[in-house]
Order: structure tokens, then sequence, then C-alpha cells
């Protein structure tokens, strides 16, 4: 692993639904975002080997320890990610605080108040939390905008 300064950890995807269906977690304008920071960090993307490539160092079906040891990484400036994994994991790990990019999930139920919590209004939130995703329809429309990943990053 080569060594970076001043970085950023992205975990974009949420695990694919048994349905196949796309998963309403998914966050859609990452582009826009890595586009905007690419300029100031380098950028680093976790995740598995089926999901889209967003960055050239995509890092591919990691161990959690070594997610982890990223999290804690010096140089790390800051975690964006989806409702997925990572947040819980940070959590654990007790790193720096991150973003976190909901749109249907209720951040008061499965984010940590830490975070800067990413949430465009409570109105597009699923009526069953604790219900199963398969069959879900996808909605860009949940999501804040790339400008307010951004200011959350920047700071």
């Amino acid at each position: 692993m080569k060594h970076m300064k001043n970085f950023i950890l992205i975990s974009p995807w949420s695990k694919i639904l048994r349905d196949k269906s796309y998963n309403p977690k998914n966050y859609p304008w990452w582009p826009d975002i890595i586009e905007d920071l690419k300029e100031d960090w380098h950028i680093v993307q976790i995740g598995v080997t089926e999901e889209v490539k967003l960055v050239e160092d995509f890092r591919i079906n990691l161990p959690l320890k070594v997610i982890g040891d990223l999290l804690m990484d010096e140089n790390l400036h800051t975690w964006i990610s989806v409702d997925n994994f990572l947040p819980h994991l940070a959590h654990v790990v007790g790193c720096k605080p991150g973003v976190v990019l909901w749109g249907v999930s209720d951040p008061n139920i499965f984010g940590y108040r830490e975070n800067k919590n990413l949430l465009k209004a409570r109105k597009y939130l699923r009526q069953d939390q604790f219900g199963i995703w398969d069959g879900r329809k996808y909605d860009s429309n949940v999501f804040v905008p790339p400008s307010k990943v951004i200011e959350a990053v920047r700071g």
C-alpha cells in the first residue's frame, strides 16, 4: 500500500439486493463529488468486486481490519459513505467523524450523532424502517445535491 498524504476514503455503494434491484441507498452523484474533491485530496474507494469503480485507487474485498486501519490513518482527511457498513465500523473503531449520505433510511435510527448526517428531508423516509429492501423503487430525488456533500467535506 503506497503512502498517502491527505486522502478521503469513500464507500459509495450498499450491497446488491437479493432480487438484484438497484439499492435505494446508493447515492447517484458520486462523479460530481469526486471531480471537485480530487483536486485537493487523493480519493480511495473501498468496495467489492461487482461494484462500479469510481476512482483509480479502488481497493476490493478488503478485510475489516484493513478498512479499520484506513479509518485510523493519520493522513485521512475524512470518509464519505452511503448507509452501509462503513459508518458502523467507523463508530466501533472510534475514528474521526465522517459524512454519511442518507436517502430513505432514518439517520436517527441507523446513524451516529458524531457524523455529518446529510438527509435531504424526513418526508422521503420509508414507512417501514426495518422492512426488507427488495422491490423498493429507486428515487434519486431523495438525496442531497453534491454541493451539500462537498460543503460538508470542505467544512
